[in-house]
């Protein structure tokens, strides 16, 4: 995976991405790189580095339609170490072309979302479990805050972005919660010397409205307007 030579890195703020590409099985990919650096705490349900814990990147990988390696942690990390990262990170993948991402910004919160609704649904749905898609379409959502957060609002975090993905899609006019398969990670600081960090990220606290927001205007951004039923 190459990178395409990127715009300044005050273009995209706190949560720049490198737009990259490569050619697998004839087919052109393209993926999106946050180089985080050191000092974040990432939380993530991504398949390689999910949990919580330091991490220096993000990567999320643009995969064929018809994916059907069994190992997509050792592919990520593939890629990765392809596009020049080393050290602990996260990487998601989807179907979707992630060069049509959006980003939202709200109060020093930033969010990228790229957004594959081809196989979309709601979470309670009668039958779920029962199998997995082959083509992971898939919401993927990365947000950075400037901040250190407790482990506890690093898990609130995560419910506040999923209840804003889930406002932005039936915004935009998708009768769904999202897809079978999305994943979101959320990036805080890690905290200073006096250890300091927020105890809250709910959308009533500061900075999880904050996040809300940002989320919230990068899956509308991404998902656009949903195809005409029929």
């Amino acid at each position: 995976m190459s990178a395409v030579v990127p715009p300044p890195r005050t273009a995209g703020g706190l949560l720049h991405v490198d737009r990259l590409g490569r050619t697998e099985d004839g087919e052109r990919l393209h993926g999106l790189l946050w180089r985080a650096g050191a000092g974040w705490r990432m939380i993530s349900s991504a398949v390689l580095g999910g949990g919580v814990g330091e991490r220096s990147w993000v990567l999320n990988a643009q995969v064929s339609h018809g994916y059907r390696r069994t190992d997509p942690a050792r592919h990520l990390a593939e890629l990765a170490r392809a596009a020049g990262v080393t050290g602990p990170g996260v990487g998601l993948m989807t179907a979707a072309d992630v060069r049509a991402h959006g980003r939202g910004e709200d109060g020093g919160a930033q969010a990228v979302a790229t957004a594959g609704l081809g196989v979309r649904g709601w979470a309670a749905a009668p039958g779920r479990g029962t199998a997995v898609p082959a083509a992971p379409g898939t919401v993927n959502i990365v947000v950075a805050l400037p901040v250190a957060l407790t482990d506890a609002a690093l898990v609130n975090a995560v419910a506040t972005a999923t209840e804003a993905k889930v406002q932005a899609l039936l915004d935009t006019g998708y009768d769904c919660s999202g897809t079978p398969t999305d994943a979101v990670c959320v990036a805080a600081r890690a905290p200073g010397r006096d250890g300091e960090a927020h105890a809250f990220a709910g959308p009533r606290s500061l900075w999880g409205a904050r996040l809300a927001r940002a989320v919230h205007t990068a899956v509308r951004e991404a998902a656009g307007p949903p195809p005409p039923p029929g």
